[in-house]
């Protein structure tokens, strides 16, 4: 018999894995990076949607605060 996620695509098997925790959401699952391809060169960008960015947090000292 075999495995049951060799059916799936990887995004497929990301998702499974990050909806199996107790409590998990949709948003838990949602893409955090967007690829793009510039030729022979790939981009890697952090999404627009992403609830959680890379760099200081808000309220520590490097963290730059806007106001709107």
């Amino acid at each position: 018999m075999g495995d049951p996620t060799d059916d799936m695509t990887n995004d497929e098997k990301r998702r499974d894995q990050l909806l199996r925790a107790e409590g998990s959401t949709e948003a838990d699952a949602a893409p955090r990076i967007v690829t793009s391809q510039h030729g022979s060169t790939v981009r890697i960008d952090i999404a627009d949607s992403a609830a959680v960015r890379p760099g200081p947090g808000p309220g520590t000292e490097d963290a730059t605060e806007t106001a709107d």
